[in-house]
């Protein structure tokens, strides 16, 4: 694995059986609006359904603001980020990338790019904001970027059918983790990778804690103002917060089952970008 990574580590991987199909197909919404074509609902989330549920909702608040202002608060350098993640897919025989925690495709429209021979589920259990980001979709990637509403938690693909899968900004809301990752494993093709892209821990200092007091104080307030959201930005802070340092981060993937773990600190840590592999062969010999 090239790159400046921190850690590098292994382990095997566990190998949970999967069933389900991402289907394409036009469908109403609740309301009996038509939602977009390229847009397919798949599965409901069956664990922690609290948290998701509020989650989800908070998100549907202010997906009008949402690109805005991650453009605005991070001063640009979330596109930056996005492309570095972009960049860090390993692509294989099934040429199929998934997204996962999509949102408003910035991240799946980065390796449409990248990569222009690949297919891209983009998956995302919010749904306004995958109607958001279809909006950016045309030509050739409309037909290549394929949004799916689905639980990361229960991904409706079969097993090995990626070559890498990507999230941005989307572990930090899932709970519990371990079942993401299980499913990651899951849909990967043997030696596929994950690339998680994450804020780091507010546990630790950054940038000599000046970073830690924009979080915490003056990005809920932007945010608020903006998004006339009370909760949403101050949500964002708290998760940073009690969010793991990189390296028991790594300590999950590898319990998970990822081998090759490393993780490579961005903008003085403001975020990591971490990687994992699924071994050629499982501990059931698959």
């Amino acid at each position: 694995m090239s790159g400046p990574y921190s850690e590098k580590k292994s382990g095997g991987a566990p190998h949970p059986k999967g069933t389900g199909r991402v289907s394409h197909q036009a469908e109403k919404s609740p309301a009996g609006a038509e939602k977009p074509a390229n847009i397919v609902e798949a599965g409901d989330p069956a664990a922690n359904l609290g948290h998701d549920e509020a989650v989800r909702g908070m998100f549907g608040r202010i997906v009008r603001f949402y690109d805005f202002l991650n453009h605005f608060l991070s001063f640009g350098i979330d596109r930056k980020w996005r492309k570095v993640l972009a960049a860090s897919i390993k692509s294989g025989p099934n040429g199929r990338i998934l997204d996962l925690a999509a949102g408003t495709l910035d991240v799946a429209l980065a390796i449409a790019r990248a990569q222009p021979q690949v297919m891209i589920p983009a998956m995302d259990f919010c749904q306004p904001m995958l109607e958001q980001g279809a909006k950016k979709l045309s030509g050739n990637l409309a037909s290549r970027i394929i949004p799916v509403t689905a639980d990361a938690k229960r991904l409706p693909l079969p097993d090995n059918c990626v070559d890498s899968v990507t999230m941005a900004f989307g572990i930090r809301n899932i709970s519990p983790r371990a079942e993401a990752f299980a499913e990651m494993l899951r849909v990967l093709a043997p030696g596929g990778r994950a690339c998680i892209l994450e804020f780091g821990s507010g546990r630790e200092k950054i940038m000599g804690g000046l970073y830690n007091f924009y979080l915490n104080n003056i990005l809920p307030v932007v945010g608020r103002a903006f998004a006339r959201d009370k909760t949403a930005y101050a949500y964002l802070a708290q998760t940073i917060d009690n969010f793991p340092p990189a390296g028991d981060l790594a300590a999950e993937m590898r319990a998970a089952g990822f081998a090759n773990v490393a993780w490579r600190r961005l903008t003085c840590g403001i975020v990591c970008l971490h990687v994992g592999e699924k071994p050629e062969k499982s501990l059931a010999g698959a």
